[in-house]
């Protein structure tokens, strides 16, 4: 499976920022504004972060990491941590995923956390000075469309050996294949 694009992670925020608009307006009368901030605040990052894992190239822990997500956010919301720590938590679990998944190397990993950073103030400065949440949530996922333009994802390393000696590719590719049948 191909990277992610830029163009496919505008989609991803305008449809975030959307049903999370929906969403609001919904239950905006039935459920308490708490619950309902918990809720859509885990159901955005569980959503983002089952994407991450659907556009990975790595099949392990496909499984595991939606339960634990899932585990970590209601325990965070069952301990009343408060909706900033819940955000925080969320926000800490893309890193996660995306660091392990998308990006081969820690410095590649160390810009997705700037840029998560930066993301979720930008969010936070357009919630403020506009009150829209959905025009926080477009500023928030639009920044992170711009994480596939982070350098050293797991195809660096395939791109730098296609320049490297014959020899050594052939050396490499010989050694993955006997690792393969020695699995």
């Amino acid at each position: 499976m191909s990277r992610p694009g830029f163009g496919e992670g505008v989609l991803v925020a305008l449809t975030a920022a959307l049903l999370a608009s929906i969403v609001q307006s919904a239950l905006g009368g039935w459920l308490p504004s708490y619950t309902l901030a918990h809720g859509l605040c885990i159901g955005l990052g569980l959503g983002y972060g089952l994407y991450l894992l659907a556009r990975a190239r790595e099949p392990a822990g496909r499984i595991a990491v939606p339960i634990l997500w899932a585990g970590v956010s209601l325990l965070v919301a069952l301990l009343h941590g408060g909706l900033g720590l819940q955000i925080l938590v969320q926000l800490g679990l893309v890193w996660l995923v995306r660091a392990l998944y998308h990006h081969g190397r820690p410095l590649s990993a160390l810009l997705d956390l700037g840029l998560l950073l930066l993301g979720g103030l930008a969010g936070l400065w357009a919630l403020e000075h506009t009150g829209s949440l959905f025009l926080a949530l477009w500023t928030l996922f639009l920044i992170q469309a711009l994480f596939v333009l982070i350098p050293g994802g797991p195809d660096a390393e395939r791109r730098a050996s296609a320049t490297a000696d014959p020899f050594e590719t052939a050396e490499r590719a010989a050694e993955r294949a006997l690792a393969r049948l020695l699995r």
